[in-house]
């Protein structure tokens, strides 16, 4: 945990007295699960330094380790939404990681979405310089179940990319099935983008999802963070897990049991919200 905090300060060096006042606030919202109106932030960090600046110090406020990190805007579809030309990433929690199946009560939750994605975990210490080849044997590879969740109200899809940036990429919780080492699930890098996978809610198909819609290959979306990490001075260590990104528009979690199914055989994950 130390060296995590200490990594985190170091990239806190520059923070500006507006920057940190506003992690605070965004702290504040989420220790208390009180929602702010975006429209009162929406000048507060206008660039991706700034916006990573005070996600840095916000991660740092949670006093907690960093279990790993969720890649947004991994489609032309989602980064039109918000008016982006390349993803993003938000640090996650060790906490907020679970596994499947997962239990959430309102009160655990502002406004949540579901999204269906695959989740890398690094067996080993992640480079920029590893090939797809070298990823798919340093990982461990599981479906999962994104709930981004923000704290700001009615933030879909709405809110300013740099408020999603500041705010860990809306960053929620990881509900994930069991983990294999991803070369045990898959021969080869180019059969990772022939995942799909099936949302429902209460047993109602809701919509398929494909893995081709985070960057062509969810691999992709991998070796993408690798490369934003090292430009900020880390890395993706071993044990910490990666969110790679959705294979459809998330939709509305609402009260009852959300499930995606996926093949290969990587079995399904369910979320289950109280009334």
């Amino acid at each position: 945990m130390e060296e995590d905090i200490m990594t985190t300060e170091n990239k806190t060096a520059a923070l500006t007295a507006t920057e940190k006042e506003f992690a605070t606030t965004l702290y504040q919202a989420y220790a208390t699960h009180t929602p702010l109106n975006m429209a009162d932030y929406e000048q507060t960090v206008t660039d991706d330094d700034s916006a990573y600046r005070v996600q840095a110090f916000l991660t740092n406020l949670k006093e907690e380790p960093v279990g790993g990190y969720k890649v947004s805007l991994t489609s032309k579809e989602t980064q039109d939404m918000f008016d982006a030309d390349s993803p993003l990433y938000g640090a996650q929690v060790e906490s907020h990681f679970r596994t499947s199946p997962a239990n959430f009560k309102p009160e655990d939750l502002m406004d949540p979405l579901a999204e269906v994605e695959l989740m890398f975990t690094a067996k080993e210490d992640l480079s920029s310089s590893d090939t797809p080849e070298d990823l798919l044997a340093k990982t461990k590879v599981a479906a999962a179940v994104e709930v981004p969740d923000s704290r700001f109200s009615d933030w879909f899809p709405s809110l300013p990319k740099h408020l999603v940036m500041a705010d860990a990429a809306v960053g929620g919780y990881v509900v994930y099935g069991p983990e294999r080492d991803s070369t045990d699930v898959f021969s080869s890098p180019e059969d990772v983008a022939s995942v799909t996978c099936k949302l429902y809610h209460d047993g109602e198909h809701l919509k398929d999802g494909a893995a081709t819609e985070v960057l062509g290959n969810p691999l992709s979306s991998l070796h993408w963070l690798t490369e934003k990490l090292a430009e900020q001075g880390t890395a993706l260590k071993a044990g910490q897990r990666v969110s790679s990104g959705t294979f459809l528009l998330p939709e509305h979690v609402t009260a009852g049991t959300w499930r995606a199914d996926f093949n290969w055989d990587l079995g399904s994950v369910e979320v289950n919200v109280a009334e």
